[in-house]
């Protein structure tokens, strides 16, 4: 064995298998030319908000377009945040609202399909094996460093005014030996592995975003964590080794993930992996005080879908709404077609708005008087008798 191998073998012994493995274990998806599979893959850490529903929508559509596969995927890595029930509020508000699920988790303990587990905290040895091939081929490494140890680097570089992060000469284990490794590991250390980038912030990437566009952004530079000392996968690294294994086309989720792309286009490569396209969608805004904001749970009781339940509101009504917001020219295509069922619409992610849209309570209003006025009489009142057991018994 030569260095790195044996720094393998120190730092995950219990790992016996290798990458080849797993990908005899979840091979290509036999589906047609052109077929987008994409993923809704939420944090139990609350209730299903409304722009994890539009999200949800939009891949949704998008694979239905393209006769594809929607699938959802549960991100718990993060066990301190997680709620309990977490998991059957998002999946059962999805279905509520009339999001299908392909794959993946279809109620709050049950999944379906191919290419699971689909919940991350079940998944560790395969992130474990991935992990340690990467130390092999000396592309990642241990750091031992303290949280104390890693707030002085943070206030050093701030002091210098310097970007902050760990890179370059503050990547302190970086080039850490066996020898170095084991006599920590012998002392009780705790450590995380981090990947050994190769990138430069002095070098660009350009990505095309589908729904964006072009974007140009700095190289990533930083040696971020793969695995936490408990050896659980750090949100960058389980989703490239989950997106790929499940071979997910578009990873479409919200914009707050652009800042992150260098690090995931990095570590696909890295990894040997083809990168999927990627889009981020505009989060939905409100007006407060004449000035545009993200919809806020905190401060926004419609961030909660659960509240458009609880007012009546026909889901159809609420997705119809949501259809507006997400592309350009669905009303001109509803005025031209009335009464078809909406999934019938070709969606084009070129036609979303790359700004963000704002919540239009009125319109809602609108297009929920529409839906209803298209429904029976014996429709209207299932749905009245349905949302009155739930939310006004004595009416």
């Amino acid at each position: 064995m030569n260095e790195n191998e044996l720094l393998a073998q120190l730092l995950l012994p219990d790992i016996d298998k290798t990458p080849d493995y797993f990908e005899k274990m979840y091979p290509e998806r036999e589906l047609k030319d052109g077929a987008r599979v994409t993923r809704i893959a939420p944090s139990p850490t609350g209730y299903l908000h409304l722009g994890t529903l539009f999200t949800s929508l939009v891949n949704r559509i998008t694979a239905t377009t393209s006769s594809g596969v929607f699938f959802t995927r549960i991100e718990d890595t993060d066990k301190k945040r997680e709620v309990t029930g977490g998991i059957e509020d998002i999946i059962e508000g999805l279905k509520r609202f009339g999001i299908t699920i392909d794959e993946g988790f279809i109620s709050g303990d049950e999944e379906s399909g191919d290419y699971g587990p689909y919940q991350q905290s079940r998944r560790a040895e395969i992130y474990q094996t991935y992990v340690k091939d990467l130390i092999k081929k000396g592309l990642a490494y241990p750091c031992f460093c303290t949280a104390e140890e890693l707030d002085n680097v943070r206030k050093e570089q701030e002091s210098k005014k310097e970007r902050t992060g760990y890179h370059g000469e503050y990547a302190k284990h970086r080039n850490i030996t066996y020898n170095e490794a084991k006599a920590l590991i012998d002392e009780g250390k705790p450590f995380v592995i981090r990947l050994k980038s190769s990138g430069s912030e002095e070098n660009r990437i350009t990505f095309e975003d589908t729904i964006k566009g072009k974007i140009e952004m700095p190289q990533n530079d930083e040696d971020f964590v793969l695995l936490k000392s408990d050896g659980i996968p750090t949100y960058h690294f389980a989703h490239a080794i989950d997106d790929h294994l499940m071979h997910t086309t578009h990873v479409l989720r919200g914009d707050e993930w652009i800042s992150s792309v260098p690090k995931h286009i990095e570590l696909f490569k890295i990894l040997g992996f083809k990168v999927p396209k990627y889009g981020h969608v505009s989060p939905i805004m409100k007006l407060d005080n004449g000035a545009k904001r993200k919809i806020s749970k905190r401060k926004d009781p419609e961030a909660a879908v659960h509240f458009f339940a609880e007012q009546g509101y026909p889901a159809e009504s609420v997705i119809e709404y949501l259809m507006t917001i997400a592309a350009s020219d669905f009303e001109d295509w509803r005025r031209a077609n009335p009464t078809e069922d909406y999934r019938k619409f070709k969606f084009n992610l070129k036609k979303m708005s790359v700004s963000g849209a704002l919540f239009d309570e009125n319109k809602l209003n609108d297009v929920s008087k529409i839906k209803i006025s298209q429904m029976t009489s014996d429709e209207v009142y299932e749905k009245l008798t349905a949302w009155a057991k739930e939310f006004d018994v004595e009416f």
